[in-house]
């Protein structure tokens, strides 16, 4: 009975680690340190560094990524920039295709503080991917 018992626990293991350590493992990633973003008008800032991964730091991307802006303030744009960037977050060496994050206020008026929500769209070769962020941003008039 111990004997069937071991071997059991020991098959159990074994496919245990072989379904967390297999091939297919993928990280889509926002490399995104900032949850807060102050701007005057007529500035941009580059937010973020984004990619999708697998666990062998290869790019799945089939293209750059798109963002679309799902509430914001008016006068602020979001785009991604294509670009190389190393996912050092992952431990990954070398850099791999993905873009730059770039948020923009253009013709602000008047001080606001406002939630902003971005979607980030992903084509990849296992499918699409999107992946939601919420920003504070706090908007400035020029002097």
């Amino acid at each position: 009975m111990r004997g069937r018992l071991i071997a059991t626990l020991a098959v159990f293991s074994l496919l245990l680690t072989f379904a967390m350590s297999g091939g297919t493992a993928q990280a889509q990633t926002i490399d995104f340190s900032v949850s807060n973003i102050a701007l005057k008008s007529g500035e941009s800032t580059e937010l973020a560094d984004v990619f999708y991964i697998t666990g062998n730091c290869k790019s799945i991307l089939k293209e750059t990524p798109h963002v679309e802006i799902l509430d914001g303030p008016p006068g602020v744009t979001a785009v991604i920039n294509p670009a190389k960037v190393v996912p050092r977050g992952y431990s990954c060496a070398n850099p791999v295709n993905g873009g730059k994050l770039v948020i923009a206020a253009k013709d602000i008026q008047e001080h606001s503080h406002t939630r902003m929500v971005l979607r980030v769209n992903s084509k990849t070769y296992s499918g699409e991917r999107q992946r939601s962020i919420n920003l504070n941003v706090t908007l400035f008039p020029p002097n």
